[in-house]
């Protein structure tokens, strides 16, 4: 089973990217353009949002099931001895909480800007945090389907 739902996480990350890349395009081009906030705006910074809850709930599920995170919650000595244990319990789960919490964190803030120009600069500052975020705790090396 974990090989299935790995996988699944590993391809939903590029949704995420893709949604992602959508609201940061829509926000830079609304700030330095100074355009009006469109609907489109919205609807971009959701599918962020909403792409990324979706792979950080499958992250978690994945999490719960993985015998690498298990050997570490049993075993914490174990975490300094393996370089990959160390990175999916120490770096990648706790950067993706703080990448999501920054993507929440901006959606909230654009709701409350009044001024089409505030909410793109919100967007495009708070969106690129997360993204970034998001890009240093993606595991490049891993395959995008693991043996299944």
């Amino acid at each position: 089973m974990l090989p299935w739902i790995l996988g699944a996480h590993n391809i939903m990350r590029w949704l995420v990217l893709l949604a992602g890349t959508f609201a940061l395009m829509r926000a830079y081009r609304g700030w330095l353009a100074a355009g009006g906030w469109q609907p489109q705006d919205d609807l971009a910074g959701r599918l962020f949002a909403i792409s990324f809850d979706i792979q950080f709930l499958v992250g978690l599920f994945t999490a719960a099931v993985s015998p690498m995170i298990r050997t570490a919650l049993q075993n914490p000595a174990t975490i300094s001895a393996s370089q990959s244990i160390r990175y999916f319990a120490v770096e990648h789960i706790p950067l993706m909480v703080v990448a999501l919490a920054a993507v929440h964190i901006t959606s909230s803030l654009v709701k409350k800007a009044e001024v089409p120009a505030e909410r793109h600069k919100r967007a495009a500052i708070g969106y690129s945090l997360g993204f970034l975020l998001i890009l240093m705790a993606i595991p490049w090396w891993r395959p995008l389907l693991p043996s299944l």
